[in-house]
């Protein structure tokens, strides 16, 4: 059996999707150490693994993205948070690995420096995402943008022009923070994002077809199994659940702060005449001066799969995690995204046919009902997508894949062969 470094960004959107794969490879006999943030240190330990804290620097780095509305303003912001985070990363995984003694290593796509700093090692390694990497693929326009696949040469025209602009706003200025770390490491720079990614022998992408976008051009190195659910030990549903007797609507906003809290009070005003039941859970706070109507409940932190159990509709900030559970049940979806990789989701919830999208800045109660009422129209799609998740293995497949690639050292080392190695230079 193998010891396992996991190392995650201070983030529970990003632990517990995380945290599905390893309780799979520790039930399997494997020792996993978990360096996370402080508050999911508890839940690894709870899960049966040992776990510590990152950097308290690391954790402190906090982007306030919600106090801005400017979409390049976010992507800025989050690039320096990441890129912040990072520096302190290099030491931290040094650190961790002088500690543990790890054979395998497990690094979340959000942790720049420790991707570096793997990359550098004698260890074998592989990265998990828990949403879609920022990978080029052909045919399909470039992440982060939001747009919806175009066939053909207007297609390809209006990619490569799309492909430009995110090269700009994005990769350049990524790629300073990402080729410094590799700099320090004495590794060579790389050319674009892309290039950095296919340096993991594995990567492990929470998701999968149809609500992911065909992608031929990732190659063998990337793998999707699923949308990884883990709720953490001993999150019962809460007891209120049981009196409620209507059809419930879930809605939820990010467990990281951001300015969606207009989401929750649209919704319970768009929906409380309507014969059903609304559960808001604000894992980031409820918002101040809420008026809760007498069909709905709001509330903090609360595991979502009892709710979504008995839910007929999720209404979603267009995050991945909330998103995917909802469609693995074949609940659809109404998404309303904000930022981050928000817009991306919506708009596979859209392309799937899942669901609906509903783009922030038009959001309204009558928008938002109607989105609703277009989504309850298309659970042959959500159940569609449920068993193509269903198809991808799930973590099980994803520990195979681990077991097969990493640990017994058959990963694939083309992969380390990525296009696009130039000469660093400052």
């Amino acid at each position: 059996m193998a010891t396992i470094l996991a190392y995650t960004s201070p983030s529970a959107g990003h632990l517990l999707p995380m945290l599905a794969l390893l309780v799979e490879l520790a039930g399997r006999g494997h020792r996993v150490h978990v360096r996370t943030y402080a508050g999911g240190v508890p839940v690894a330990r709870a899960a049966g693994m040992t776990a510590d804290n990152v950097d308290p620097r690391i954790e402190g780095i906090v982007s306030e993205d919600w106090r801005t509305s400017s979409g390049r303003a976010v992507l800025r912001m989050t690039i320096e948070t990441f890129g912040g985070r990072g520096a302190h990363e290099l030491d931290d995984l040094d650190d961790a690995i002088a500690r543990v003694g790890p054979d395998a290593l497990l690094i979340d796509i959000n942790c720049w420096g420790a991707m570096a700093v793997a990359d550098a090692s004698d260890i074998p390694w592989a990265v998990f995402s828990p949403y879609t990497p920022f990978l080029t693929s052909p045919g399909m326009p470039p992440v982060g943008a939001g747009m919806a696949p175009w066939p053909g040469v207007v297609g390809r025209v209006r990619d490569l022009g799309v492909r430009a602009v995110v090269q700009h706003v994005f990769d350049t200025p990524m790629m300073l923070h990402l080729n410094g770390f590799r700099s320090i490491r004495g590794l060579s720079a790389l050319r674009d994002v892309d290039a950095v990614l296919r340096r993991a022998p594995l990567m492990l992408v929470a998701g999968g077809e149809p609500f992911e976008y065909p992608h031929p051009g990732w190659g063998e190195a990337v793998e999707m199994i699923g949308p990884c659910e883990y709720d953490p030990a001993g999150a019962a549903a809460p007891t209120w659940l049981d009196d409620i007797d209507r059809p419930i609507v879930l809605v939820t906003t990010s467990s990281v702060k951001q300015a969606d809290s207009t989401l929750v009070a649209t919704v319970l005003t768009a929906l409380a005449d309507a014969p059903v039941h609304v559960v808001a859970t604000c894992p980031a706070g409820v918002p101040d001066g809420i008026a809760v109507p007498a069909n709905a409940t709001v509330t903090g932190f609360l595991p979502h799969g009892p709710v979504l159990d008995r839910a007929i509709c999720a209404v979603t900030h267009g995050g991945m995690g909330v998103t995917q559970k909802a469609l693995a049940r074949g609940v659809p979806v109404c998404a309303v995204p904000y930022g981050r990789d928000q817009f991306e989701v919506a708009r596979r919830v859209e392309a799937a046919r899942c669901g609906t999208r509903l783009p922030a800045r038009r959001l309204s109660p009558p928008r938002l009902r109607a989105g609703v009422e277009r989504a309850l129209t298309t659970t042959a799609g959500a159940r569609r997508v449920a068993d193509g998740f269903a198809a991808t293995g799930g973590v099980a497949r994803g520990a195979d894949l681990v077991e097969q690639r990493v640990i017994r050292g058959t990963a694939i080392r083309s992969a380390r062969l990525a296009p696009g190695a130039v000469r660093w230079s400052s």
